[in-house]
């Protein structure tokens, strides 16, 4: 029930940021699909170790970094930061959608999500 109800609130968000991106701001539909899957990167962090991979990971994919990179761009009225900040909590939310969580660093294949029911 926990995981169904984290879901449905990462799709909300997911599709709001999508309205936002697409429909307030106009932005190109040609760099959403260049940046889209752009946060996963972050996985190189596990080419140095679990530990700093899980820590690199979990930055990319928190609500926090990305909200925060959003909110820089409209504080300085510069909508690069705004276009990539969105696209990324679009990343962030279709991961939750679909299952994938924040890792633990245990394990690169568990997730916060993956533990609850």
């Amino acid at each position: 029930m926990i995981k169904k109800l984290l879901q449905l609130e990462a799709l909300l968000v997911l599709s709001i940021s999508i309205w936002i991106y697409f429909y307030h701001f106009h932005f190109s539909l040609f760099w959403f699909l260049v940046l889209l899957l752009s946060p996963d990167i972050s996985t190189l962090g596990y080419i140095i170790n679990s530990k700093v991979g899980t820590i690199i990971y979990n930055l990319f994919h928190t609500y926090f970094s990305s909200i925060t990179c959003t909110l820089l761009g409209i504080l300085v009225d510069t909508k690069l930061p705004i276009a990539i900040g969105l696209i990324w909590i679009i990343h962030i939310g279709m991961d939750r959608v679909i299952g994938y969580g924040l890792k633990h660093k245990d394990s690169m294949k568990e997730t916060h999500l993956q533990m609850l029911k």
